[in-house]
């Protein structure tokens, strides 16, 4: 009998915290024990945003030192479509795509070979959220732009929508606090929706 792998919940985001930089993070938690790993980082002011939020995703998967199970939860849509439906052509394509009839390297396709890497270890489950420590945390879109069912299954996923919501007040604005009251609030429905107590 082979052990069963590892579920961890990746929380990843990126922001503009000055004039100079800006700041990329990720917080990665084992759904059983809980144990959790957060790191942030600055970039300079001329990485575009896009970037930066696919860099968490990658330093984040690229953190797990076994396969894994990952959920990941994301607010960019440029992550989870790329994830979702573009990796695929994209490695078939040499990591290029035709842009006003010439063939071109796809933007971050470092990044994407990464992810790309990354995801021959490890089952990936993207969920596309809209979330906000700064200015008060919204509600999951009604159809995430990025969703398997394969380790999640039927309506189980819909206790995921509105964890959200009232995070932000409940930490008082500070990122810390608001990721851990959001993965209290998301890990939950996750561990609960795989079959695990807690």
């Amino acid at each position: 009998m082979t052990p069963e792998i590892p579920h961890y919940l990746l929380l990843s985001e990126a922001s503009q915290n000055s004039c100079s930089a800006q700041t990329w993070r990720f917080v990665l938690q084992h759904v059983e024990s809980q144990r959790r790993l957060s790191v942030t980082d600055t970039e300079p002011l001329e990485t575009g945003s896009e970037r930066l939020e696919l860099l968490a995703v990658v330093r984040g998967l690229e953190a797990l030192d076994e396969p894994a199970r990952v959920t990941l939860v994301t607010k960019s849509r440029y992550v989870s479509h790329g994830i979702k439906h573009c990796l695929s052509e994209w490695r078939a394509n040499d990591w290029r795509w035709e842009r006003f009839g010439r063939l071109v390297h796809v933007r971050d396709h470092d990044l994407w070979r990464r992810v790309d890497r990354a995801l021959r270890f490890h089952e990936v489950d993207c969920q596309a959220w809209q979330f906000d420590c700064e200015t008060g945390v919204r509600q999951a879109p009604e159809t995430p732009r990025c969703r398997s069912s394969r380790h999640v299954r039927g309506n189980k996923l819909g206790r995921l929508r509105g964890v959200w919501a009232g995070l932000s007040e409940r930490s008082n604005g500070s990122w810390a606090a608001c990721w851990s009251d959001a993965f209290s609030a998301v890990a939950r429905p996750v561990r609960h929706a795989v079959g695990t107590a807690g």
